[in-house]
């Protein structure tokens, strides 16, 4: 029997708050303890089983997953149709109306039915336009020679012993390789989807519109493959490849060899990745006369005066740095955590501590973290130290409103609201001293 259980980013459930918990056993399976172990290790999702059933702690992921007769769906705050637009900007996607076609309540649909939707309209879109060819190499046997005769291969069988010559050439395919991603694409859609009329319409564009496409295995090293041959004549794709990427990511599948792959029973997806990038573009776009770095490494500022293990010594890496010409005038880090609501965890704090200390121009840093409240304001922390030359330094708490964010997004071709993003870009960095007049 399936148990549901719902919650938001950040939240707890146990038998005393969610009586469908009570008097839960989670199965003792190794591969079912494996992957609960490693949920927790990389702060995905917390469960524990307790005397009286279990514990269940939702972080920064949301999406949908099973575990055992437990069915664990984690939703953002934020609602459905402000999310897709701050995606859909994010990730470079089409502004398309998705629900427009969609007779369900799109509000009940797990995050990942969000991101499929938007794949099943992205590729929808590709197929209309018409799917991109490329010359792929092909070595036959033709009865009608084409291309180039092997005449070497000929040599090695002895001479002509059949009616028809091996050849290579160069036909002009839908077959290829960019095509073959999208199809594998498509199906790990229809695998991950909750939604049956969604899983069906992308079975249907695999079956009849994407039907004479080779599959493949779908790993990093089709991916970094796909990369290197993507050129100005695939722009169109990258949106597509940027979901797929996600929803492989979502479902544990690793992009980078350095980390281990976590297969999941379902669908995890990191808003705090997605948090940094979408203030990423929206810094860089709209913070005029400034230059934004992400994920800049502190060099020199910890060494090792003594290293047996000849290990490298550690770099702070703040989420954003920000430079007037040559010289730093702020630095930010991004965390998905609603701190107007939510203690700041003492890491937290710690870190931003190690920030506002590395420079010389900037004795602060900001953690800008998200919020749905509208009376959301600044806090300010003062750090004294005794033996810092400049007597203190500071850490800001600055609440991203989302959807005010959102708001200035959608309405962006709006000439008469540009100056009004210009002065919140400037407030993220400066807060309210940084406005424009």
């Amino acid at each position: 029997m399936s148990i549901p259980v719902s919650l938001q980013e950040w939240q707890q459930a146990s038998p005393v708050t969610n009586k469908l918990l009570a008097g839960v056993r989670l199965p003792q399976d190794d591969e079912t303890q494996a992957v609960i172990q490693q949920l927790s290790a990389s702060d995905r999702l917390n469960i524990t089983e307790l005397a009286k059933g279990v514990f269940v702690e939702a972080t920064s992921y949301v999406g949908r997953i099973g575990i055992g007769d437990l069915q664990i769906t984690i939703r953002p705050k934020i609602e459905t149709t402000a999310l897709l637009h701050l995606l859909q900007y994010t990730y470079g996607l089409r502004q398309l109306d998705l629900f427009s076609t969609v007779a369900a309540n799109t509000e009940a649909w797990s995050f990942q039915d969000i991101l499929i939707n938007q794949l099943a309209a992205e590729v929808s879109e590709l197929v209309t336009r018409g799917l991109q060819r490329r010359y792929v190499r092909r070595e036959e046997a033709l009865a009608s020679p084409r291309g180039r005769i092997a005449i070497q291969k000929i040599a090695n069988q002895g001479g002509i012993v059949q009616a028809s010559l091996p050849c290579t050439y160069y036909p002009r395919l839908e077959d290829c390789l960019i095509n073959q991603v999208l199809l594998q694409g498509v199906l790990l859609g229809a695998r991950l989807a909750n939604d049956d009329t969604l899983r069906t319409n992308l079975l249907h564009l695999a079956n009849f519109h994407l039907s004479d496409i080779s599959s493949i295995r779908l790993d990093q090293q089709v991916l970094k493959r796909l990369h290197r041959e993507m050129d100005r004549l695939t722009a169109a794709y990258v949106p597509t490849i940027k979901l797929i990427e996600i929803l492989l990511a979502g479902e544990g599948i690793s992009l980078d060899e350095s980390y281990a792959q976590l297969p999941l029973p379902g669908f995890l997806f990191d808003m705090n990745i997605f948090f940094q990038e979408l203030l990423a573009r929206f810094l860089r776009e709209h913070l005029q006369d400034y230059q934004v770095q992400t994920q800049f490494e502190i060099e020199d500022m910890m060494v090792y005066v003594e290293n047996p293990r000849r290990h490298q010594p550690p770099r702070p890496r703040p989420d954003f740095m920000v430079r007037n010409g040559g010289k730093i005038v702020a630095i930010l880090d991004a965390k998905y955590r609603d701190l107007w609501e939510k203690p700041l965890p003492p890491e937290m704090l710690y870190q931003l501590v190690i920030y506002a200390l590395s420079q010389a121009t900037c004795n602060s840093a900001t953690i800008l973290y998200p919020s749905v409240q509208s009376d959301g304001r600044d806090a300010k922390i003062e750090v004294r130290i005794p033996t810092y030359d400049k007597g203190h330094a500071y850490v800001v708490l600055r609440p991203v409103n989302l959807l005010k964010l959102e708001e200035l997004i959608v309405n962006s071709r709006n000439v008469n609201n540009e100056r009004e993003r210009l002065n919140f870009a400037r407030w993220l960095v400066f807060g309210k001293d940084g406005s424009i007049n």
